[in-house]
């Protein structure tokens, strides 16, 4: 004989999303990068940021260029950590690299980065940034660590991405 009914239960919640479309979209970003820096030879990721090279060298508009046609932009570090990585890209010959950093962009406080967001770490040399770099100054990390604006936007620097 079946006993009596029970207290009504408490009512489902349904989740907001119930098949892990977060989650599913969060793997589908992360498979994209991974397919994207299995294309270079250099690649070297800190958190969820991934710095990609050929390790193609080329004017700071070259790989300003370059990168925007990857669907990428410039590399630019933003603790001491990344800044260390894109010096891992140097050899013996090759010991600088361009960073998303101008002085044409940034109106001449080199303070922002070229779509002017806040610079929120900077390794700059000693003296640096220079301020008789009156026109258009380009930025590269140098074999130390250290950024240094030149007027020499046209040297071929090594160009690393990030995505």
């Amino acid at each position: 004989m079946p006993g009596m009914p029970g207290p009504p239960g408490q009512m489902a919640v349904c989740e907001q999303d119930p098949f892990g479309l977060a989650t599913i979209e969060a793997l589908n970003q992360a498979v994209t990068k991974l397919e994207t820096s299995v294309k270079y030879n250099f690649v070297r990721t800190a958190g969820k940021k991934y710095f990609v090279s050929d390790k193609e060298k080329g004017s700071f508009f070259k790989a300003v260029e370059f990168c925007s046609q990857q669907g990428l932009e410039l590399a630019l570090p933003q603790n001491e950590e990344e800044n260390n990585l894109l010096t891992q890209a140097f050899d013996d010959v090759d010991q600088a690299a361009w960073i998303n950093v101008n002085d044409k962009k940034a109106k001449g406080n080199f303070e922002v980065d070229m779509k002017e967001r806040p610079l929120t770490f900077t390794r700059w040399g000693p003296g640096k940034p220079d301020v008789s770099v009156e026109s258009t100054g380009c930025t590269m990390v140098s074999e130390h660590g250290h950024w240094v604006v030149t007027t020499e936007c046209s040297f071929n620097a090594i160009i690393i991405c990030q995505l």
